[in-house]
């Protein structure tokens, strides 16, 4: 502490740094033409800024079809890659623009059935069957409403951007191989890693079939069409690519003597398949609660994600996380109730929103309207859309999830992040999604638990004394290293050892336990120990030439062994003169009077001479000065260098059990500081005859 922490603070006033005047921090300057916004316009300002930029209703509009047109394929292409029939993946489409897309939380991220969670529908349909997907989607849905209701929304933040690029690639990676199969006519054998060894054995099968030759070229049309169409002409690429594969796919397929695979599309309103008795029956089967934990956890975090990837893209107003959640939630609700796929927000979808210049929430629930439209006046047409070409789609959304970039990124960025990144994909690609996410969050917390205990230990022998300095932060993950450093010390065989933790700035229960657990044993076989444990941090300074903790906190903290070090004296500043400091008496002894007390009856003390409870005269906490009593010789103003400031013999009164809290004016009003427990010590020592007076 020093004097530069007074409580009193006269005139105090902030500075204008443009006219180097005080001002008033109290005073509103809203003159008008001075450039400055008054309370009340600041107000309107904010709140149109809340409100966001105005809509235009014809760039809506076209922004909302640009979304229709990519969102129409992928809501099919997600459908045929889960397993269910095309109708359930538009009518999840519906739901996220009319539901989620006219609810609060984001302005612009578009929901619908997501890429990312096919593989898991497909898994779980075939484990537990399309009947069972609506529970399971109606109760992740709920979970998600509590959740957003908790203001747990920003907790999907906190988890590492290492476990998420290894969750999506884990999600990509599958989705390929898996797509690989439709892409050229023909089923997937199951699981990603028979998916993956089946590859050379479907390769085979499609060189000896020319129609399967024809539906891989579509396939293969699509998927590189996808990758090169953003190098189309400005106009042109304006077009969706998915939208344009889809156009040459139905060509080549209504050419004579193509029979390719095309997509079975049946009644909208049929396929809806509301969760009976029997169904909810199945919330007893483990498997069931798993998949709806894991549905909740998998679709949240990839619907906050998205929405933190598309806030990058625009300056709109900003998601906020927990209405969004609940709006998540509310539209899988509503899909679990008919039986539709799970819904998120998509990437490419918002993606395509944002670069259509759209503004407001109107432009993804108008998007929505069009889905329903299309899918109840023209299902004819969807029927005539061949399934490699769906395929292909999503073969290139997989890839963008998998971003095989993203690795020797990592590499470069963060080996220990790379690892934790490549354990995740190949956890989920071997076994399940949720396995992979959980153990790579593991993975993550070892690594920033292992990163956070630093430890720095020194060991040297200075004459007679083993030292053992100790920096940083000392966990049990480096007990190890703590255990060996005492023992080497206790073993050189020196008289004394000195263990300096003032620089551990954590020093948790297993360190500190050995710590003390070695200097008991120390000195129960005679030895000296000197502990200095670590203590509070100190109050921050702006002065260069405060001493530093080396400087000052050169005592220990324990209750034995104190070095005995000769007086210091306190450091002055130059052309202090304490004569100058109105309403404070400063007697020395040599004014007093009165012969100096025994060194043997003051406390020990390493860094100063420290006064009894009766022989000075304090101010009191007010700040006022105590008189001086008459009579009484050195009742000037003087100041002693090199000690504490002392004060003129008075009688201490009857001791009182109030002592003065930290904040009592009997600092030096000057910036010289003072031991960081000065505070404390006079609390405990001087408090009886000062609380008294």
């Amino acid at each position: 502490m020093s004097g530069a922490h007074a409580t009193r603070t006269r005139g105090l006033r902030a500075r204008d740094p443009r006219a180097g005047t005080p001002v008033d921090p109290t005073v509103h300057d809203t003159s008008p033409g001075e450039g400055r916004e008054t309370t009340g316009q600041k107000k309107q300002t904010d709140q149109k800024k809340q409100q966001g930029p105005k809509a235009d209703l014809a760039t809506e509009i076209t922004a909302s079809l640009v979304v229709f047109l990519v969102a129409l394929p992928l809501c099919i292409g997600v459908a045929v890659a889960s397993g269910v029939p095309a109708e359930l993946g538009i009518i999840s489409g519906v739901i996220g623009g009319l539901v989620v897309g006219a609810a609060r939380g984001s302005t612009l991220q578009v929901s619908g059935p997501a890429a990312g969670l096919a593989a898991l529908v497909a898994e779980t349909v075939l484990e537990h069957g399309v009947a069972m997907l609506g529970v399971i989607v109606l109760f992740s849905g709920l979970l998600q409403i509590v959740l957003g209701l908790v203001k747990l929304g920003r907790f999907f933040q906190a988890i590492s951007l290492a476990v998420v690029q290894g969750m999506l690639a884990g999600i990509g990676l599958p989705l390929m191989f898996s797509q690989a199969y439709p892409a050229m006519d023909a089923k997937a054998p199951g699981t990603p890693i028979e998916n993956m060894a089946g590859i050379p054995g479907l390769l085979a099968d499609t060189l000896a079939d020319p129609q399967a030759m024809i539906a891989a070229g579509l396939g293969i049309a699509t998927v590189v069409l996808s990758f090169l169409w953003k190098k189309a002409p400005g106009p042109v690429k304006k077009i969706p690519a998915a939208l344009v594969a889809v156009g040459i796919g139905i060509a080549v397929a209504a050419i004579p003597g193509v029979e390719v695979r095309t997509l079975q599309v049946g009644n909208l309103l049929a396929s809806v398949d509301v969760p009976g008795p029997e169904q909810f029956a199945g919330l007893a089967d483990a498997g069931i609660i798993t998949a709806i934990l894991t549905f909740t956890v998998i679709a949240s975090a990839e619907s906050l994600f998205t929405a933190a990837a598309v806030d990058r893209m625009h300056d709109g107003p900003r998601t906020r996380y927990n209405p969004e959640l609940i709006a998540q939630g509310a539209g899988n609700t509503i899909a679990g109730l008919l039986g539709a796929l799970p819904i998120t927000a998509v990437v490419a979808r918002s993606s395509a929103n944002v670069q259509a210049g759209a503004k407001t929430r109107l432009s993804r629930t108008l998007h929505g309207l069009w889905l329903l439209a299309f899918a109840l006046l023209l299902p004819q047409v969807l029927a005539l859309i061949p399934i490699s070409v769906l395929a292909g789609v999503l073969i290139h959304s997989g890839w963008k999830l998998f971003a095989p970039e993203e690795f020797p990124k990592m590499w470069r960025q963060d080996r220990g992040e790379f690892a934790v990144m490549t354990v995740t994909t190949l956890v989920i690609v071997a076994t399940a999604l949720l396995e992979g996410v959980l153990i790579g969050l593991a993975a993550g917390i070892v690594l920033a638990a292992v990163r956070m205990s630093q430890t720095v230990i020194k060991q040297h022998i200075e004459e007679d004394t083993a030292k053992v300095v100790m920096a940083g932060n000392a966990t049990f993950l480096r007990l190890p290293q703590v255990i060996e450093a005492l023992e080497a010390a206790a073993e050189s065989g020196k008289p004394r050892i000195r263990l300096d933790l003032t620089g551990v700035t954590h020093l948790d229960h297993a360190c500190r336990s050995q710590v003390e657990e070695f200097t008991a044993q120390q000195r129960g076989k005679g030895l000296r120990v000197e502990l200095l444990m670590p203590g509070p941090a100190k109050p921050l300074t702006t002065h260069a030439d405060t001493p530093t903790r080396s400087e000052t906190e050169h005592y220990p903290q324990s209750d034995t062994d104190r070095p005995s070090r000769p007086d210091a004296d306190w450091p002055s500043r130059p052309g202090t003169d304490w004569s100058s400091r109105p309403g404070t008496d400063w007697p020395s002894d040599s004014d007093t009077g009165r012969p100096s007390r025994p060194d043997a009856e003051r406390p020990s003390r390493p860094d100063a001479d420290w006064p009894s409870p009766s022989d000075a005269d304090w101010p009191s906490p007010s700040g006022a000065a105590r008189p001086s009593q008459p009579g009484r010789p050195g009742t000037g103003r003087h100041s002693r260098p090199g000690s504490l400031p002392r004060r003129g013999t008075t009688t201490a009164p009857a001791p009182s059990p109030v002592a003065p809290g930290p904040t009592a004016e009997w600092f030096y009003l000057d910036t010289t500081p003072m031991p960081e427990d000065f505070a404390q010590r006079y609390a405990e020592e001087y408090a009886p005859g000062y609380a008294g007076r």
